[in-house]
């Protein structure tokens, strides 16, 4: 099943036969590793397969029951996961608050000096995925996770990128997975994946609930 997303190129998503196109946020929703694993592996082995720049934070697992588990599943591809010019896995401290505090403005400087990174020996698509449970940790300014979220509107799109967003919504709050719905314009809930009712733009978020992270008026990531 085919969503139109953006104006970009088409991509495969890698699982339910879903494809869309490059330049886009989603949350994926779920309730049981069973329903991660499907988005996970799936959608990381297509990613592998097509030569994609694969980014992933395991933290519901460890990254070794991961390369096992993709290993088992995909033994031609397992010795992809030693090459970090196909897959760069991170700790969630490493990747998010490496200084033991988390800031959307030090991720924005990451995630842009990341792209500019993977772009410097020609174009390259970029697969990122994370599971937010780290977020339930007691971690300085883990309070602005959804600006960080909402800000990633900013900078997803017109790229060769795909992220999700990783929530298991049995340990997170009602009122913080409605959040993540308002900052994700794709959601997958079910292994359906469908546009986003809730979605707002970050231009009307961010006023509505984290004025200090708008962009300033000259221009937006």
């Amino acid at each position: 099943m085919y969503l139109h997303t953006s104006d970009q190129p088409v991509l495969a998503l890698g699982f339910g036969d879903y494809t869309c196109n490059w330049g886009v946020h989603i949350c994926g929703l779920y309730e049981t590793e069973a329903e991660r694993d499907a988005i996970v592996m799936g959608y990381l082995h297509q990613g592998d397969m097509a030569h994609d720049l694969q980014l992933y934070c395991p933290v519901e697992r460890t990254a070794d029951d991961f390369v096992t588990m993709y290993s088992a599943l995909y033994p031609d591809c397992a010795a992809h996961l030693q090459d970090t010019h196909c897959f760069q896995m991170h700790s969630a401290r490493e990747f998010y608050y490496p200084d033991g505090i988390f800031s959307p403005w030090v991720m924005d400087a990451k995630l842009n000096a990341f792209y500019t990174e993977s772009q410097a020996h020609g174009p390259r698509n970029v697969r990122a995925t994370a599971e937010m449970a780290w977020a339930l940790e007691a971690i300085p300014g883990v309070e602005h996770l959804m600006a960080y979220e909402s800000r990633l509107n900013y900078f997803i799109p017109g790229k060769p990128w795909i992220s999700i967003c990783l929530y298991n919504v049995t340990k997170f709050s009602g009122t913080t997975i409605m959040d993540v719905l308002r900052t994700h314009p794709y959601a997958i809930s079910g292994g359906v994946i469908t546009e986003n009712p809730y979605y707002q733009d970050p231009d009307l978020w961010l006023a509505r609930n984290a004025p200090e992270f708008l962009p300033p008026p000259n221009g937006k990531n």
